[in-house]
C-alpha cells in the first residue's frame, strides 16, 4: 500500500511540472502572436505610408501641370497649398519644440 502511496505521489509531482511546462509553453506562443501581430501592424502602416507617398507625388504632379498650362487661377491655387503647407509645417514644428 505504501508503495502505491509512492507512486501516486510522484505521479502527482511529474503531473504539475508538466503542468508548469505546459503553462510555460502557452506564454511563449502568447508572446509569439502578439509579435506577429505587431508586425503585421508595422507593415500595414508602411504599406499606409506608401500608398500616401504615391498619392502625394501624383497630386503634386498634376498641380504642376495646372500650373505650366498659365491659368492664374491654379498658380493662385498652387501657391496658397504651399503657403498652407509651410504653415502648418511650422504650427507643428512650434508644438514639438
Amino acid at each position: 500500500m505504501a508503495e502505491a502511496f509512492e507512486r501516486e505521489r510522484q505521479n502527482n509531482s511529474r503531473l504539475d511540472e508538466l503542468a508548469s511546462k505546459v503553462s510555460a509553453l502557452r506564454g511563449v506562443t502568447i508572446d509569439i502572436y502578439d509579435n506577429a501581430r505587431d508586425q503585421t501592424m508595422i507593415d500595414n502602416t508602411s504599406e499606409t505610408f506608401s500608398s500616401f507617398g504615391t498619392t502625394l507625388k501624383g497630386s503634386a504632379t498634376r498641380l504642376g501641370r495646372m500650373a505650366q498650362s498659365g491659368n492664374k487661377v491654379a498658380i493662385l491655387k498652387l501657391a496658397g497649398i504651399i503657403v498652407g503647407a509651410v504653415l502648418v509645417l511650422y504650427w507643428i514644428w512650434g508644438l514639438i519644440f
